[in-house]
């Protein structure tokens, strides 16, 4: 299943799962714990930098390579991108093992809220932070990404307004590197906001920010920088960058390579690749604890698989109440137990939200409204007018007929598709499973709605409610990451007051109560959270399964022992 970030939250297009041994096969006396445990403690083979051996290329499995090297731009948000992106943008904030935020010290060396009515945001950027073409970061480059994402100028094919749509004016403060940001509305998850920061000259027109860096970053500013892009081979690479002002990278190189998920445990038994994440493979679980000189890491993280379904007026999913009587008819629960089971200790559990995971203490499983019932779901469809004729429901003579679109090679994704397959056909629907590549998936599929059911992973973060907005509020005039087209005025204000909640107790109220809402418009269907696990080479040090701090990951502190 293929991963995508929300910006705030990643998408991932296929479901993929971690222990340790020095030198051999990693310990096979129990499975991996259940995403239901709580968060905050990475699994990561923590090193001194003195036991860390400078140089060495670390080579990284992807699923595919950017479609667009604007994390902001409506392609630019898959998971795999992200991770090369922030090897070489500016990343102002860091996001702890634990889901806590910090200030990224390389890049700033203060982030406050000034004010609090009216919100005034005061930041303070390194002096020695300059991006690759000789200038420093400033307050400019603030104000053009504000200018980009705010909404206001639809010609921007932006990924998401959240956050930058608050804001009344974006200032210089005492120098070009003081920053003041006063909001129209409270905002209240803003460490979000500016991560990564991009140069101005993106923002210089629509035509620049859609189009300028689709095959590559043309300014960066970072511990490392382009080597190559071959999207022939499928493979970038990053090298050290030496302008980079902070403490020097262990490694002298990053690789990107695209490998199917079916030759990853091949690749990393053959010293290929350097790592790959598990997900939901039992075959790659189990053959990773069998490769020497392999551990298999784990800790809890913020990634889960769905089923997104399509209300586009095009889609024969239009119906809200189609949409829940299909969902009832899916039996999560089974799917996960068939697919994580033979991995985790104990009955896995179904993720019951759209905002909160597992482990979290904001929590709730608001799901029963599309809770599974075979009977339910038949009842529900024959009241709807799809009455069984064969095996197949049909109602004015069309067939209930809809697309499931996944990407391939990916074995996880086949079988949930054949499970969903099966259980839509106990009910009378057909499924037609469309199997498509994997680089083509996100761009010419799910972004631009080419489907009826499809499914991927969430990769969210430690600020979950702003993060999420783009994808469950409804703006007529942008996708934003709104696949499906689903939505309604209650869920947007919903968002809109909790995004302004500065209360965290009350900010996550009101998210459940539109989680609430949003299951009952049968928008997405959470089916499970990942258990977090990876493989990764034993001599590893730094890197593994790191929980939530994977924005961005400690490429700086990374590399072998010796």
């Amino acid at each position: 299943m293929s991963r995508r970030t929300k910006v705030g939250v990643i998408a991932i297009a296929a479901v993929a799962l971690t222990l340790t041994a020095c030198g051999g096969p990693s310990k096979t006396d129990s499975g991996l714990k259940g995403a239901d445990n709580a968060v905050g403690q990475a699994d990561i083979n923590p090193q001194d930098a003195s036991k860390v051996k400078d140089g060495g290329e670390f080579r990284w499995p992807v699923d595919q390579l950017p479609d667009n090297w604007n994390y902001y731009q409506v392609d630019g948000t898959n998971a795999d991108g992200s991770r090369m992106i922030n090897t070489m943008m500016p990343q102002l904030f860091k996001q702890n093992a634990d889901s806590t935020i910090e200030v990224n010290k390389d890049y700033l060396e203060e982030a406050k809220l000034a004010s609090s009515d009216p919100q005034v945001l005061e930041f303070k950027l390194n002096p020695k932070a300059k991006w690759s073409d000789g200038t420093a970061l400033s307050w400019q480059d603030f104000e053009g990404m504000w200018k980009s994402l705010n909404g206001t100028d639809k010609s921007f094919d932006v990924a998401g307004t959240t956050g930058y749509e608050d804001v009344e004016k974006v200032e210089k403060g005492a120098t070009d590197q003081d920053v003041k940001v006063t909001f129209k509305k409270k905002f209240a998850e803003w460490k979000g906001m500016f991560s990564p920061l991009y140069p101005k000259s993106v923002s210089a027109s629509a035509e620049e920010f859609n189009k300028g860096w689709a095959d590559s970053p043309k300014i960066t500013a970072g511990p490392f920088k382009v080597g190559t892009i071959d999207r022939t081979a499928k493979i970038v690479t990053v090298v050290q960058d030496p302008a980079w002002w902070g403490d020097k990278p262990k490694l002298e190189k990053i690789t990107f390579r695209q490998v199917d998920r079916t030759a990853l445990a091949d690749a990393l038994a053959n010293g290929q690749i350097d790592f790959f994440d598990i997900g939901a493979s039992v075959e790659n679980f189990q053959r990773a604890k069998s490769i020497q000189g392999v551990t298999v890491r784990q800790a809890v993280s913020p990634d889960y698989s769905h089923i997104t379904f399509n209300g586009a007026d095009s889609s024969i999913l239009k119906d809200p109440k189609l949409r829940l009587a299909l969902m009832r008819g899916i039996d999560t629960k089974s799917i996960t137990r068939a697919i994580l089971g033979p991995m985790v200790k104990g009955e896995p559990q179904v993720t019951g939200n759209h905002f909160f995971l597992l482990g979290t203490k904001e929590y709730k499983d608001n799901s029963s409204v599309a809770s599974y019932d075979k009977e339910a779901a038949k009842k529900a469809l024959d009241d709807l007018g799809w009455k069984l004729e064969g095996e197949t429901r049909k109602k004015d003579g069309k067939e209930l007929v809809v697309r499931l679109v996944i990407p391939t090679p990916n074995p996880i994704s086949d079988s949930l598709a054949k499970l969903v397959q099966s259980q839509m056909k106990d009910i009378g629907g057909k499924v037609d499973i469309v199997a498509v590549p994997s680089a083509e998936f996100f761009k010419q599929y799910v972004n631009v709605g080419n489907f009826d059911l499809t499914f991927f992973r969430w990769l969210a973060s430690a600020t979950p409610i702003s993060d999420s907005k783009g994808i469950y509020s409804l703006d007529p005039a942008s996708t934003n990451q709104n696949y499906g087209r689903i939505g309604s005025e209650e869920i947007n204000k919903l968002l809109s007051d909790a995004n302004s909640e500065l209360d965290d107790a009350k900010r996550a109220a009101l998210a459940n109560e539109a989680d609430v809402k949003i299951w009952e418009l049968g928008h997405q269907l959470p089916v499970y959270q990942l258990p977090g696990a990876v493989a990764v080479k034993s001599n590893v040090a730094n890197f593994g399964a790191v929980a939530f701090a994977n924005r961005p990951y400690d490429y700086i502190h990374m590399g072998f022992t010796a």
